[in-house]
């Protein structure tokens, strides 16, 4: 590394470094010493500063960090090490007038150092997309957040469950185990993709059940595989007085359990019909559908006098589209093709936990 003093600033510097030889734990190491700096690409150089230059094109002075307006925009870059190639190339599609300021990001001990890259001004609708073909190229999430929700107010996430608070399809399963697994499996393949209305998708489903005993609800509970970070991050936020529920089109044969087990403030699910030990293949009451979870987050929010701005949703099918868009928040997690398409906060790996790298502290 060179390090470059800067004139008349006795107390700032800049560091300018070949972006192959600036390993991830170089960055962690200096940013761990200055919480912040300012980041540029200068030619073939990748630069750090305490200062942030007016017009990097004249010969204008360095200005002082405490002159600059940052807008609320951010960019979170997590699931991976961080070196200076990456951080090269991502600086070739923001222009250097616009500034980014780049800190560590670890908002959970369980977490991977992430970084938090702020910009002076927001980024265009054209350039956020090219920053998503960008992060899908170098398989690195990345989510750019026009507002913060913060994580120290009071907040709502409604999850779904089926493939994000667990990772299976409960009916399924269910249908699995009762001998009709390859016909069920394909209808809610096609419903998670939007190709059919959810409650008659559902209805069809549940119909081909008819017959089955419950005790096949119970095996499929008896092995529920939580997604991984569910817990934590379940625990982290109630912690932090936030609200959090299950707004599902499964049943709430599993909703329920999860509830107890979690200490969930709410859930929303379809109840099947059983009779004499035996599922009738029908469904009691409204469908829980794709309308009802949006409702779900309007309703909890005004129930526990939690504003909009901080009101989270994470699913991962097209009937958890409603309820994302509701949402100030809607995170698409390891989502089906229109889902990701529809949403620009979307964590395609990794677990749960990472919600919390979306959230901030303060």
């Amino acid at each position: 590394m060179v390090l470059t003093p800067s004139i008349g600033y006795p107390l700032s510097f800049s560091i300018s470094v070949s972006p192959t030889q600036l390993s991830a734990a170089d960055i962690t190491a200096l940013l761990t010493e200055h919480s912040y700096l300012w980041l540029r690409a200068e030619g073939n150089q990748l630069c750090f500063s305490q200062t942030v230059p007016v017009n990097k094109l004249s010969d204008s002075a360095p200005v002082n960090t405490s002159d600059i307006t940052l807008c609320q925009s951010s960019i979170r870059l997590f699931g991976k090490p961080i070196d200076g190639s990456l951080l090269y190339k991502l600086c070739q599609f923001i222009p250097v007038s616009n500034g980014l300021r780049v800190s560590l990001l670890q908002p959970h001990p369980q977490l991977p150092v992430a970084m938090l890259i702020e910009p002076v001004s927001k980024l265009s609708a054209e350039l956020q997309q090219q920053l998503y073909i960008f992060a899908s190229e170098q398989q690195i999430e990345l989510v750019y957040l026009l507002q913060p929700v913060c994580l120290s107010e009071p907040g709502l996430l409604v999850m779904d469950m089926d493939s994000t608070a667990i990772s299976i399809e409960c009916i399924d399963e269910i249908a699995a185990l009762a001998g009709v697994g390859a016909q069920v499996a394909a209808v809610t393949a096609r419903a998670m993709n939007g190709e059919l209305d959810f409650a008659a998708s559902l209805t069809e489903r549940v119909a081909a059940l008819r017959g089955t005993p419950q005790d096949v609800l119970q095996q499929v509970l008896a092995s529920l595989p939580l997604m991984p970070g569910l817990t934590e991050l379940v625990h982290y936020l109630q912690q932090q007085h936030w609200q959090v529920a299950i707004a599902s089109g499964g049943f709430t044969y599993f909703t329920d359990a999860l509830q107890k087990r979690l200490a969930l403030t709410a859930t929303f699910a379809n109840v099947l019909e059983i009779e004499n030990g035996v599922l009738t293949g029908n469904v009691i009451g409204a469908i829980v559908d794709a309308n009802t979870k949006a409702r779900v987050v309007t309703e909890l929010a005004e129930k526990h006098g939690i504003a909009q701005a901080q009101t989270v949703a994470i699913g991962d099918g097209a009937n958890d589209l409603p309820m994302l868009k509701t949402a100030a928040l809607g995170v698409a997690f390891h989502a089906k093709p229109k889902v990701q398409a529809a949403v620009s906060a979307r964590i395609n790996q990794g677990s749960l936990l990472q919600l919390l790298y979306l959230l901030d502290p303060a």
